[in-house]
C-alpha cells in the first residue's frame, strides 16, 4: 500500500480537475504494478511534487532508484525523451519507462542534498552551479517532437494585447507590452538547443557520480537563453538580478542582448499566466526584475 501525501491530492485536484482525481485514484494500483513489474522494493518514505509521486526503491540487483509516477501530459510526455537525449550528462539518468502511463525509473541522487541548500548561504555558487549545468545540457541538439519555443513565443505575443488590457495599472500595461517588445526582436529566431525549462535551486540534487545533477526537466527545443530566469527569480533578490544575469550569460557564453530579450519573454509568459488566472497586477518580484533587465 502507498499513501497519497494530501498535498499531491490537492496539486492535482486544483490543477487537473476531474483528470487529477482519476490520476490520484490510479496512483495505489499503479504503484504496485511497477514495483511487481519492474521487480523494485521500496526503501524509503513517500516523496512528491505538484505532479508526481516518487518513491525511493531498490532494484532486483540492490542499486538504489526512484519510482517516478506522473500523468502523461503536454510537459511530462518529453521528460524520457529529453532524459534519453541526455544520457545523465549534466541530469539525473533514466533507466526504465513506461510510455503508456508516463511512470520512470531513475538513478537514485541525494533527496536531501538540493542545491537550494547552498543557495541560502552562498548564492553565487549555486547560480554558478546551474549556469554550468545549462551549459551542458544546452549544447545537446533538441530531438523531434517536442515543443519549439517558436511556436511558443508566437503565441504569447499574440495573447499579450488581450492581456494588456486586463491589467489596471498603465505602469503595468507599459511594462508588459515592452518586455513583449523585446520579445518580438528574437521571436523569429527561436533556436534549436534541448531546454530544461524549469532549472531551479530545487531542481538540482547531490548525485555519487557528479557533484550536482539536474532533475525534472520539462524540455522544449530552443535557445538558451531561454533558460535563466529559474535561476533569477529563484530566492529572489532585487539586488541579485544584474550579477546573476551577468554570471550565467557569461558561464554559458550567452549574447547578452539575445538573453535579456528571451527573459523578458519568460515573464511574460509568467504574466499571461497570471492574468489567466485572474490576476490584474504583475507579480511584484517579477515587475521588478523586468524594470531592472531593461535598464530602469
Amino acid at each position: 500500500m502507498v499513501d497519497i501525501p494530501p498535498a499531491l491530492v490537492e496539486s492535482q485536484l486544483e490543477w487537473n480537475g476531474e483528470a487529477g482525481r482519476a490520476f490520484i485514484e490510479a496512483l495505489p494500483r499503479r504503484t504496485a504494478e511497477f514495483l511487481d513489474r519492474w521487480r523494485l522494493r521500496r526503501s524509503g518514505p513517500a516523496m512528491h511534487g505538484v505532479a508526481a509521486l516518487v518513491l525511493p526503491v531498490d532494484r532486483a540487483d540492490g542499486t538504489p532508484a526512484v519510482l517516478k509516477l506522473q500523468a502523461v501530459d503536454e510537459e511530462t510526455a518529453g521528460e524520457p525523451v529529453a532524459l534519453r537525449a541526455w544520457d545523465g550528462h549534466g541530469c539525473v539518468r533514466l533507466l526504465r519507462h513506461d510510455p503508456e502511463t508516463g511512470t520512470l525509473l531513475l538513478e537514485r541522487l541525494d533527496e536531501n542534498r538540493p542545491l537550494s541548500a547552498v543557495a541560502g548561504a552562498d548564492p553565487r555558487r549555486a547560480v554558478r552551479v546551474i549556469a554550468e549545468l545549462l551549459a551542458r545540457l544546452t549544447s545537446v541538439p533538441a530531438p523531434p517532437g517536442l515543443r519549439r519555443l517558436g511556436d511558443m513565443a508566437a503565441d504569447l505575443l499574440a495573447a499579450v494585447p488581450e492581456a494588456a488590457a486586463r491589467l489596471a495599472d498603465d505602469r503595468d500595461r507599459n511594462l508588459l507590452r515592452d518586455c513583449a517588445a523585446a520579445l518580438a526582436e528574437v521571436a523569429g529566431e527561436p533556436g534549436d538547443r534541448l531546454l530544461h525549462w524549469d532549472l531551479h535551486f530545487d531542481n538540482v540534487l547531490a548525485g555519487a557520480r557528479e557533484p550536482w545533477l539536474a532533475i525534472d526537466p520539462k524540455p522544449l527545443a530552443g535557445d538558451p537563453a531561454f533558460e535563466l530566469w529559474p535561476a533569477l527569480g529563484n530566492l529572489f533578490d532585487a539586488d541579485d538580478v544584474r550579477w546573476r544575469f551577468d554570471l550565467m550569460t557569461e558561464v554559458m557564453g550567452l549574447d547578452r542582448d539575445r538573453a535579456r530579450c528571451w527573459t523578458l519573454g519568460r515573464l511574460v509568459q509568467n504574466a499571461l499566466w497570471d492574468v489567466e488566472d485572474g490576476e490584474r497586477s504583475l507579480d511584484p518580484q517579477q515587475r521588478t526584475a523586468a524594470e531592472r533587465l531593461l535598464g530602469r
